[in-house]
């Protein structure tokens, strides 16, 4: 349960906290990306559920409870593989989507440098600490303060480091509660055959 509410609680804050939020709160957001947070929060979600029936079936010594647990446990074992698979192979695309939701706003500004368009951008510098895209052209942009340039000066290079950094943490977290699943379904095979052997000896 403890590992369930974790896991919902860092895919929330992968979602709406830290430079990726940035990018949901605009019309297009990177729906690859948060596909796989909504994922992982869902799988967070099963196993704080799961988790309950688990105590409640070693509690009562109940054989059906323990293993409708381990059978809960192997279901979430392989979507987790699946979604770490999945988030693999759409690594690239998910960088793809990111950079040209940037782009759009970049072209979005140099046409009309005003209004809703420049907060636009400049919130996306902010998040990022970057300012354009590494060209002559990034003059007149709405940058951050104290940012150093020429350094940081591209953001499509910023949005796919930021995005490396997001998978692998997601990645980490995967590993971990495959880990978790891998020892809850071991225990509970361990007592539900122990609760068998002790009826079987009564």
């Amino acid at each position: 349960q403890l590992a369930g509410l974790a896991v919902i609680a860092f895919g929330l804050w992968l979602r709406f906290g830290g430079p990726m939020a940035e990018f949901a709160t605009d019309k297009k957001s990177p729906e690859l990306f948060f596909m796989g947070l909504y994922v992982l929060v869902g799988a967070g979600a099963i196993m704080s559920a799961v988790g309950f029936f688990g105590c409640c079936g070693a509690a009562r010594e109940s054989q059906c409870l323990i293993g409708t647990f381990f059978a809960c446990l192997l279901v979430i074992f392989a979507g987790e593989v699946t979604a770490g698979v999945f988030a693999f192979i759409g690594k690239k695309v998910a960088i793809q989507e990111a950079q040209k939701i940037y782009e759009d706003a970049y072209e979005d500004y140099m046409k009309n440098p005003v209004g809703k368009v420049n907060s636009t951008i400049y919130r996306y510098h902010v998040a990022l600490q970057c300012c354009g895209k590494g060209n002559v052209e990034q003059t007149g942009l709405p940058c951050p303060e104290n940012i150093q340039l020429p350094k940081a000066s591209n953001c499509l290079v910023e949005i796919q480091n930021v995005i490396d950094t997001h998978l692998h943490l997601v990645g980490i977290v995967g590993i971990a509660i495959a880990s978790i699943t891998i020892f809850g379904m071991i225990f509970s095979m361990i007592l539900c055959c122990t609760i068998r052997n002790m009826r079987e000896m009564i």
